[in-house]
């Protein structure tokens, strides 16, 4: 029997078998489509013809797309659902994939055809997609290593190969370090103030393990309203502790790891002849080099740094004033914070709650959609999926073309890590000969429904929404000749536009007139919470912003230098993000070691890209405001210039071509009144 008849993973059919699929499937499909894509490789170097756009660049970009979809797979169940041997599975499959990549990117005789192609560009007419691609393939063999001496390759292998293992690594031992931890509370003097919703999630917890009273974990739905809410200082302060201080030691330590990462990524640098992991990630940003990415970050924090402080005082005077604290702890910021919030406007997020129910909200981010670029999405029943809480949609446009398919994974479960983010199980453009439409996945962990209570939304849990469909709608959207060029395949400063100005939305009030209604009365949310929410955008913007900045500043510390001579990561750390703390370091906490997004999930040298898409996004967003949110010129230009294109052209051209002229981080100042 042929494996084509008992693996779904290698089936012809292009939806996912996400019902029959099992982890023995992976290694025999993987090994098939390896061996098929090297066959295709050995064709493309064998080759006698003259190399050619066709022959060369076009067969590379087509050459393991069976492969490269069932690594997405798996890479996708890795982070939604799966246990440990599925985890351990990336040991081999990691290294693996490292290995081919470098089996092609290393290879001389490839490399001349390549070049050959990208010296005579013009000579063979390519121009448009094709021209990009071609620039985009030399570039990408440029920059791993193709000019290296044999040597030099040997060891730009292994250490590509170690990497490989060592970031899914650290993302295992943060999931492992979270869900580890349960704090056990007997008492209701103790859980005073906690929301009733986060009660009976704990309650269920308890009541998993045979325990009466609640068992509260580090899962955002339930951590953020505790530390949020809970009137009990003792427990925020267990909380927030164990909250900062994961994957910092023990048995899931990340500090080894952390170090080795880093290590090796400026030792690969150095190898290729740049000065650091920033200099070499910094290639193909917008912001180009790190002197630009510092000078862009500390510009932004000598305008919040005085601003968070005044708002911290602020802060420490009502705390005082409402409960004699003398000494504001980090653990005492979000209760005060948020009783002041209240205090000022009226409102907290628990009030607004009762008007975002999930169903509504997911409706309402689609209504939005509908609005402004014409798309519906269907609901479709019996697509096969992972779990019973997975949803799927068939999103046409307005003309009832086929657009793509979208996953939606909205709620914490045991094997899904932790955040929120966007990925895809196929890319739209040229796959295996036809045109294809994307498969995307929208995850997140947001407040899941108890057996009293739907699934109803902070603010904060609603704006998550919006943005990752944002990135959705990047994906759907895309009218890419070439899959590789397509969707949110573009720079990482410039990826967060689309996702970031679509959170601009929510604090609208023609917008949240369109879905936020009370889960029981279907009454409109009232005039006067909407004033609040947009009267508050403001709130805490310093400390807020100065958090943001913060990271991206450990960031670029970790990678624009030699980070071999770190013996402590705490001391390394707190020298470096010191001047940026509003509150003394708490012993055993610490930012690196969870720090997953720089040390696994692609955002090394670049978690400034928050901060950098923040001014595309308010200063894009001005046009809608000016013109209207829903204005059908504007949302066009933004589809046609923005999320249509994909990476065929330079994303500053793009936004240019929607603008009219460069970003202005004046709009992002106003916005956050830092002005």
């Amino acid at each position: 029997m042929s494996i084509e008849k008992y693996n779904p993973l290698v089936s012809s059919n292009e939806i996912t078998k996400f019902d029959t699929i099992a982890l023995k499937h992976f290694m025999p499909a993987i090994d098939q489509s390896m061996k098929s894509a090297r066959t295709n490789l050995k064709s493309i170097i064998g080759s006698n013809e003259k190399p050619d756009f066709s022959n060369t660049v076009l067969a590379l970009e087509l050459h393991s797309q069976n492969l490269d979809r069932i690594i997405s797979i798996y890479f996708v169940l890795y982070g939604v659902h799966s246990d440990n041997k599925y985890k351990k599975l990336s040991e081999k499959i990691s290294p693996m994939m490292a290995e081919f990549k470098n089996d092609i990117i290393l290879n001389k005789a490839l490399f001349e055809k390549v070049k050959y192609v990208y010296d005579h560009a013009s000579e063979l007419n390519l121009n448009g997609e094709d021209l990009r691609l071609t620039q985009e393939t030399y570039n990408k063999f440029i920059k791993n290593g193709s000019l290296l001496i044999a040597d030099q390759k040997i060891e730009l292998r292994e250490i590509d190969k170690e990497l490989s293992a060592l970031k899914p690594k650290f993302t295992q031992n943060l999931l492992n370090a979270t869900k580890k931890y349960e704090l056990h509370i007997g008492g209701h003097k103790q859980v005073q103030g906690i929301p009733e919703s986060v009660l009976e999630i704990a309650a269920a917890k308890a009541k998993e393990n045979d325990k009466d009273g609640w068992i509260f974990t580090l899962d955002a739905p339930v951590y953020t309203p505790v530390m949020t809410y809970a009137e009990n200082r003792i427990l925020r302060e267990k909380m927030h502790r164990a909250f900062n201080s994961r994957a910092n030691g023990g048995e899931f330590s990340n500090k080894n790891i952390l170090k080795r990462i880093t290590t090796l990524r400026n030792k690969r640098a150095n190898l290729l002849g740049l000065e650091s992991h920033a200099h070499y990630m910094l290639q193909n940003r917008m912001a180009q080099t790190p002197e630009k990415v510092n000078d862009f970050i500390e510009d932004l924090f000598t305008k919040s740094l005085p601003k968070a402080k005044k708002e911290l005082n602020e802060i420490k005077i009502f705390a005082r004033d409402k409960d004699d604290i003398d000494q504001l702890n980090p653990w005492d910021l979000a209760y005060y914070s948020g009783k002041m919030k209240k205090h000022i406007y009226g409102f907290d997020q628990e009030d607004l709650r009762p008007y975002f129910k999930v169903e509504y909200v997911v409706k309402g981010v689609f209504k939005v959609a509908s609005m402004l670029y014409g798309l519906k999405f269907e609901e479709l029943k019996d697509m096969p999926v992972y779990a019973s809480d997975v949803k799927v949609y068939r999103a046409t446009d307005s003309d009832d073309r086929f657009l793509g398919f979208l996953y939606m994974d909205l709620f914490p479960r045991k094997t899904k890590r932790g955040g929120a983010w966007k990925t895809v199980l196929q890319h739209q453009g040229l796959i295996n000969g036809e045109m294809k439409r994307p498969h995307v996945l929208v995850a997140a962990n947001l407040t899941p429904s108890t057996p009293s209570v739907p699934s109803l939304l902070k603010l904060s849990e609603v704006k998550t929404i919006f943005h990752e469909f944002g990135h959705a709608l990047h994906s759907l959207l895309s009218e890419c000749k070439y899959a590789s060029l397509s969707g949110t395949q573009v720079y990482r400063d410039f990826v967060e536009l689309p996702s970031k100005i679509m959170e601009n939305w929510i604090t609208q009030k023609d917008c949240l007139l369109l879905f936020a209604r009370h889960h029981e009365t279907d009454e409109p949310i009232p005039k006067e919470l909407i004033e609040g929410i947009i009267a508050a955008k403001k709130y805490n913007a310093g400390i807020h912003m100065l958090g943001q900045l913060r990271l991206s500043i450990l960031d670029m510390a970790w990678h624009s230098a030699d980070p071999s001579g770190i013996k402590d990561i705490s001391s390394f750390e707190d020298d470096v993000v010191s001047r940026t703390r509003l509150f003394p370091k708490i012993d055993g906490t610490n930012i690196s070691c969870k720090f997953n997004h720089i040390f696994s999930g692609g955002y090394s040298a670049g978690y400034y890209s928050y901060k950098w898409s923040e001014v595309l996004d308010a200063d894009a967003f001005g046009l809608f405001k000016r013109n209207g949110i829903f204005d059908q010129e504007t949302a066009d230009r933004f589809r046609e210039c923005i999320l249509i294109k994909g990476n065929t052209q330079h994303p500053m051209d793009l936004y240019q071509a929607f603008l009219g002229r460069e970003p202005d981080a004046g709009a992002l100042l106003e916005r956050q009144g830092l002005a």
